[in-house]
């Protein structure tokens, strides 16, 4: 008898009822989000996910259904170039009751300021590399061997 209202206790805690949230098992999240069950579980660890986690009485993680929402949230800002660190502080203004969108756009105008840096760096290196092809020699002197690794290269100007 005992065991019996154990398995329907067990029942129970495992049904979704109007009067509670469905909750998502790890697999499920991991499915219906597109993302791996490893990384859903390293956002967890990193404290991406916590008001969206639960444990069950056994120890699996349970995700409230605004989970999906939130790792959206997190593929769409990493897409844009954010670091974890940068979404986890824009989660916790979110956590806190308020929209972080001053938060999003700060982060993104500093994204936008160091993606133009690296294009003026690759644009000084397109020129760099412009440079030492257009002066390319295919067949220095075997005597510049002991002078460099590639006279090309390293600028060895003693060709023969």
């Amino acid at each position: 008898m005992l065991r019996i209202v154990r398995n329907v206790w067990r029942l129970f805690e495992e049904m979704s009822e109007d009067c509670r949230e469905t909750l998502l098992k790890i697999g499920e999240a991991a499915l219906k989000s597109g993302l791996s069950v490893k990384t859903i579980r390293y956002y967890d660890e990193i404290g991406l996910l916590n008001p969206m986690v639960e444990r069950s009485k056994s120890g699996y993680r349970l995700f409230k259904s605004q989970l999906l929402q939130r790792l959206a949230f997190i593929r769409r800002a990493q897409a844009l170039g954010l670091h974890l660190s940068e979404v986890q502080q824009i989660l916790t203004v979110h956590d806190q009751g308020e929209l972080p969108c001053g938060e999003v756009k700060q982060h993104l105008e500093a994204k936008l300021i160091e993606v133009r840096q690296q294009i003026e760096a690759l644009e000084t290196l397109e020129v760099e590399l412009k440079g030492i092809l257009s002066a390319w020699q295919d067949q220095p002197h075997r005597d510049l061997l002991e002078q460099t690794i590639c006279p090309n290269l390293q600028g060895v100007t003693a060709w023969k």
